[in-house]
């Protein structure tokens, strides 16, 4: 008798701990006050498939006018000057210029810019020289933006989907917390990040407990980044995880009967 009241009290003992979680802890060999050296955050490369906001303007602005997309047409007036004619409503500029398979855009006037490769600020410069060098504008100011940055998050966190980045940075720790959280099932050392380069993709594993993920070299996200948190073991669905419950109170209730049953015996 003695024998089966200290298997069941060891039984709902081990059912009880596996209800049990653990809180991550980011960082947690993080020393307090002590200064780490800080990354330069590597800027962005133009791929394709992005889409490019790019705007000109210019001490005199109808020089600027037929480099800039979504604005209409334009026209002559009888000063000899040139002036938007009014604003297109189907207009691209929500679209922005999109990067063709080829590493390509089309670029009013200039005609096609191979851009697949450069930051932002490469082309930026190389817009502003082309129209200086062709005698269009002789003070033109360049304004280039990433439009579709997103980064996609998936597995143990609390909210699945894509995260929109609109200041065109986004870390690792900012897109998982955007994300929700992670779950009490991820496992916080198996964080990937798979990410596609130069042709071809490549899988980075992160442990996001340890100060190492600040060195990671997918640390700084890139657009269309795929960010998966592992599992730390196949989850019970609900009606599993319910079953569970009543059979881990049930195993208790019977252990705490059997010992009161032998202490009044």
């Amino acid at each position: 008798m003695n024998k089966i009241i200290v298997g069941f009290f060891l039984i709902s003992i081990v059912l009880i701990s596996s209800c049990k979680t653990t809180k991550t802890i980011l960082v947690k060999d993080m020393e307090a006050d002590v200064a780490y050296q800080v990354k330069d955050i590597k800027p962005l490369e133009i791929q394709k498939g992005d889409r490019l906001s790019i705007s000109i303007s210019s001490k005199n602005p109808e020089l600027a006018i037929p480099f800039n997309e979504g604005i209409g047409s334009y026209q002559v007036n009888n000063q000899g000057a040139i002036e938007s004619a009014g604003t297109n409503a189907t207009s691209t500029i929500g679209r922005g210029y999109l990067v063709s398979q080829s590493g390509r855009i089309d670029f009013p006037i200039l005609g096609e810019l191979q851009v697949m490769g450069m930051t932002l600020e490469d082309m930026k410069s190389y817009i502003q020289n082309q129209l200086i060098d062709k005698k269009y504008i002789s003070d033109p100011i360049v304004k280039v933006e990433l439009l579709n940055l997103k980064i996609n998050v998936m597995g143990e966190v609390a909210s699945v989907g894509t995260l929109d980045v609109p200041d065109g940075q986004m870390n690792l720790l900012e897109a998982l917390s955007k994300a929700g959280g992670i779950t009490r099932n991820a496992a916080a050392d198996k964080v990937v990040v798979i990410r596609e380069e130069n042709g071809q993709r490549k899988m980075i594993v992160n442990n996001i407990e340890s100060k190492e993920i600040f060195d990671s070299p997918v640390y700084h996200l890139k657009q269309n980044d795929i960010v998966y948190v592992t599992p730390k073991a196949a989850q019970l669905d609900s009606k599993q995880d319910l079953t569970f419950r009543y059979v881990s109170l049930g195993m208790g209730f019977v252990s705490v009967l059997l010992s009161v049953f032998t202490l009044i015996k």
